[in-house]
């Protein structure tokens, strides 16, 4: 494997990490348009968080399982699937129950397909640099916050909570499934 592809998986880890955990946690950024939009309490909206980090904890096992036997391309691009259909999905539910099903449950386990497997990815390609590749991989994730929260926020002004959150979820199998793919 060339030097410079190596780089390349590393750029698209770092941007996997980045939109994935950053569509999770716009969460806060959605929390006042739903509740004022449904009724819904922002206790009730904001347990889907709880359940989502519970989810990513429990799915990071499952995943590993999965990238043991096939190899980090599957599991990233059901990831990534995944996450975009858990967005869509959620930004149409009109019960809470279900959105935090949607957005709790499945965007947690798909948010987990990605970091382990990325890094466990990098770490075994690189030998020489290896620190400095994970470190680009895991800032992906501190990036998430200063890219997709304002993207939401700027979406749900011009348009709505639903459209923002819908957006979102395409924009993740735009971004997500032809990096899955590198």
């Amino acid at each position: 494997m060339s030097l410079s592809y190596r780089w390349v998986i590393v750029a698209a880890g770092a941007l996997m990490t980045c939109v994935a955990l950053g569509a999770m946690f716009s969460l806060a950024i959605f929390l006042e348009p739903m509740a004022l939009d449904t009724d819904w309490s922002r206790a009730g909206i904001s347990s889907a968080m709880t359940l989502n980090f519970l989810v990513m904890g429990l799915g990071g096992f499952a995943w590993g399982a999965i990238y043991d036997r096939y190899g980090a391309r599957i599991v990233v691009m059901i990831g990534a699937v995944l996450l975009g259909l858990a967005l869509v999905l959620a930004s149409r539910t009109g019960s809470l129950l279900v959105f935090q099903i949607t957005y709790g449950v499945l965007v947690g386990l798909a948010a987990s397909a990605f970091f382990a497997p990325m890094i466990a990815l990098t770490t075994a390609w690189f030998d020489k640099n290896r620190s400095l590749a994970v470190s680009l991989v895991s800032a992906g994730m501190g990036v998430a916050p200063m890219t997709i929260s304002p993207f939401a926020r700027w979406l749900i002004s011009a348009y709505d909570w639903r459209t923002a959150m819908f957006v979102i979820g395409v924009a993740a199998w735009a971004l997500l499934v032809p990096a899955a793919l590198l």
